[in-house]
């Protein structure tokens, strides 16, 4: 008997992952989700900063208003693509000037970021996360002008409050004795959409010496943490032998047979894939004439899903899906991961930053919905869930449409430039700095997110992870 192999045996991951997080939800059940009951907003007054403080920067947050909007409009009006957000990142830049932040703009090898900082870096230092790129033909329809106006209003909120008087880390702190330690340090991160800007920021020593990170993200709903698939790239090249279609067919061998083969095997995996997988392809290439067998044939995909491990996994059984396809249409394949983008990972949520975002936000009167409310299948992807897996991070959502207008639609787009827009950057710039300004003052705060960050695998190399 000729057995050429056997069957792949199945990764345990995704059942590994559901076990682990049915038994934190039987323990979260014991307490209201996020250390208080919903609207309240003081579950835990003994953690985080101190109250003037945190009302300092709050107040100092709403007098940016007329800036936050200025640039929630500038850039919306002048959308820019990945690595081309030239005119968005000088506007930033710009405005971080006016109140006497230096900024460097091409920071870390990448001419469009930019990197401004204050305070102490021997002391715990804290990222606030800025993306300002557009997708090309839509414009700001990710809403990422109103993250760049959240995260510039939260560093200037800020500096304003912690470097006023006696610099920060000095006698500027609050009535009750607390001082502040530490830096700030505001990223702009360009090419999210589709490149993963914050990972080559990354790979350039962006996140050397910082401890944690947070942004923020425009949505339909207030959400405090809410699924986000990790992604990979994938193209497929096959290669056959060209012949005359009608004369001698059996010369040739047909890659967009191999193409077809190959699209019709991700349809029959989807009944394996875990529920919230995601594959999505397109044949770039199928032939120039129907009379000739086609030599050439592409095919571009996107792999998603919601672990690292099961998004190792799914990569694996798609290689596989495209040499089975090769082997029987006698063509080659050429298989590239990932080229021109680096891959992105879910995001892995830190509930202990999280626990101070949503205490912020419902004294702005919002009241974000905890993770599992949202359906996971109305996931997207981000780069940022590679700076999780480096440091704990938060990456929530903030409300600026109705509900049911989806993240990349022409609907967003427009919601993205309205006074709901306005009003979401200033309330994420309120949110963001008061949570940066609790993980600053309490240490017990830190160490706590620190456990939490351990206790989730501790930092992943993520640069060799798909290895």
């Amino acid at each position: 008997m000729d057995r050429m192999n056997r069957p792949t045996p199945p990764s345990t991951a995704y059942l590994d992952h559901l076990v682990a997080e049915t038994a934190g939800r039987r323990a979260a059940l014991a307490g209201a989700a996020y250390g208080g009951a919903a609207g309240t907003g003081t579950a835990r007054p003994d953690v985080g900063a101190p109250a003037d403080l945190v009302a300092a920067v709050e107040q100092a947050a709403d007098r940016l208003e007329p800036e936050l909007a200025e640039i929630v409009r500038r850039l919306h009006e002048h959308p820019e693509p990945a690595f081309e957000e030239h005119q968005s990142a000088a506007t930033l830049v710009e405005v971080l000037a006016r109140h006497g932040v230096e900024a460097e703009l091409g920071a870390h090898g990448v001419p469009t970021a930019f990197r401004a900082e204050f305070g102490d870096p021997a002391g715990p230092t804290i990222a606030i996360c800025a993306e300002y790129d557009a997708l090309p033909g839509i414009g700001h329809a990710c809403g990422h002008n109103v993250i760049a106006a959240s995260g510039v209003g939260a560093f200037l909120a800020l500096h304003e409050v912690l470097t006023s008087g006696d610099p920060f880390g000095g006698a500027a702190g609050s009535a009750s004795g607390v001082v502040p330690a530490g830096r700030v340090v505001l990223l702009g991160t360009p090419a999210e959409e589709g490149h993963s800007g914050k990972e080559v920021l990354a790979r350039n020593g962006a996140l050397e010496g910082i401890d944690a990170a947070i942004m923020v993200h425009p949505y339909g709903l207030d959400v405090a943490d809410q699924v986000w698939l990790g992604r990979r790239l994938l193209t497929w090249t096959f290669t056959g032998r060209p012949a005359h279609a009608s004369a001698q067919p059996y010369m040739g061998r047909n890659a967009l047979d191999a193409a077809t083969l190959a699209y019709h095997g991700i349809g029959l995996l989807r009944q394996q894939m875990p529920p919230v997988d995601r594959v999505h392809a397109t044949i770039a290439e199928g032939g120039t004439r129907p009379s000739i067998i086609t030599e050439r044939a592409v095919v571009h995909l996107y792999a998603r899903s919601k672990y690292p491990d099961t998004l190792r996994d799914l990569s694996r059984r798609l290689d596989d899906i495209a040499r089975g396809a090769a082997l029987m249409t006698g063509t080659e394949v050429e298989i590239t991961w990932d080229d021109g983008a680096h891959p992105s990972l879910p995001v892995r949520t830190n509930d202990t930053l999280t626990e101070r975002w949503v205490s912020a936000q419902r004294r702005r009167g919002r009241d974000p919905l905890p993770a599992g409310v949202l359906s996971e299948t109305l996931a997207a992807s981000t780069d940022f869930g590679n700076v999780s897996f480096r440091i704990p991070g938060i990456h929530p959502l903030v409300q600026v449409s109705a509900p049911d207008v989806a993240l990349h639609t022409a609907e967003f787009a427009a919601a993205a430039a309205t006074p709901a827009a306005v009003a979401a950057a200033v309330d994420s710039a309120a949110g963001l700095a008061a949570t940066a300004l609790d993980y600053l003052c309490d240490a017990g705060l830190r160490a706590a997110v620190h456990e939490e960050f351990a206790a989730q695998g501790g930092p992943v190399d993520v640069v060799r992870y798909f290895d």
